[in-house]
């Protein structure tokens, strides 16, 4: 058998594709017996039994290929799966419109929210278009527009963030990335309505924080939220992209580490063997927080939301300061570390 066949996906996920392979054999099989029916469900048993024992033990490293993964849910597919309605808005009015982060006026329920999403694209001429969802400065500056004619409405704001990072490019740092990036972080800090930013597959970088600051920050099971890629990492500081594995270890960005550093508030549960297995299930859960999360910030007064928004990121980050030595000559065992938020 092939192994576009048994592994068509990751490759730490051939066994899974291998057994399923063995049941799509015994499934057409002419063998009608009780025996082989039985042997059907024996092996859906087992496969679900081998999905779990993989899917609960992923690496870091693992875990960044899953939110990489050709067939996980993108920005536009949850925007049809997940909204009843929904209309894009184009363009930041000052250079054009940057495919890699779309926007517009969405429903969803009872809910009218402002939709900000990145993109990546499936095939080769939608990834190009959409710059594999690395955002160009009029992409951000299409977003804070958006988000701020929102707030003058008193609509709320729905981020999804999938990302690498923000285009590298020349012409992007010409036209003011760095300074894009900065001033939606600052605006979005103070926007009078309620914010939700949700990573679903990459959260890369500025490129990630620049449609990232909000009331809740959560992320799905499967997906990474970090200051660098892990090769971008590897090639810092270990000066190549080979090292990308022992990168994405050291940086502990994945739903196992971050909320304990306070960096995200929840973390959404994916389906077995990860959204790309169950796009509809994923987008399912999704509405379900998002609704459950608006009606937890529509009900807070506007003060409160933007007092609770920036003491928040204030507390982001957590560090141990080594008191120096008194001029007593104080003994060093005397002094304790002090755990300190930030800020």
């Amino acid at each position: 058998m092939s192994n576009n066949i048994v592994n068509p996906g990751l490759e730490f996920e051939r066994p899974i594709y291998e057994l399923e392979a063995r049941i799509e054999k015994l499934q057409g099989s002419a063998d009608d017996s009780p025996e082989a029916a039985d042997e059907v469900r024996q092996a859906k048993r087992e496969l679900t039994t081998l999905i779990k024992k993989i899917y609960s033990d992923l690496s870091s490293w693992q875990t960044v290929q899953v939110a990489r993964h050709k067939d996980r849910p993108q920005t536009l597919d949850y925007v049809s799966l997940v909204f009843d309605e929904f209309v894009e808005l184009n363009g930041d009015k000052f250079f054009g419109d940057d495919r890699a982060i779309r926007t517009g006026l969405a429903k969803l329920n009872q809910f009218k929210v402002m939709f900000v999403g990145h993109h990546k694209g499936r095939d080769l001429d939608e990834r190009s278009e959409c710059y594999f969802g690395c955002a160009h400065p009029e992409g951000y500056r299409k977003a804070l527009a958006k988000m701020k004619m929102a707030a003058k409405f008193g609509i709320p704001i729905i981020c999804l963030i999938d990302t690498p990072g923000a285009y590298p490019g020349i012409g992007a740092e010409e036209r003011g990335q760095a300074q894009a990036i900065a001033e939606n972080m600052y605006e979005m800090s103070r926007l009078k309505t309620p914010i939700i930013c949700i990573v679903i597959g990459e959260g890369g970088s500025g490129g990630a924080l620049g449609i990232g600051v909000g009331d809740r920050i959560a992320m799905l099971e499967n997906s990474y939220y970090s200051v660098i890629s892990p090769e971008g990492c590897a090639g810092i500081i270990w000066k190549s992209h080979k090292y990308a594995e022992k990168a994405a270890e050291a940086l502990k960005f994945t739903s196992k580490h971050l909320p304990k550093f306070g960096v995200v508030d929840d973390v959404i549960e994916e389906p077995l063997g990860g959204a790309h297995r169950d796009p509809h299930q994923m987008a399912n859960r999704l509405k379900i927080y998002l609704l459950k999360t608006l009606r937890e910030l529509q009900g807070l007064p506007t003060d409160d939301l933007l007092n609770k928004r920036y003491e928040k990121f204030r507390k982001m980050g957590v560090f141990l300061e080594q008191l120096e030595q008194q001029s007593t000559g104080e003994d060093e065992t005397d002094q304790e570390p002090v755990d300190s938020a930030a800020g």
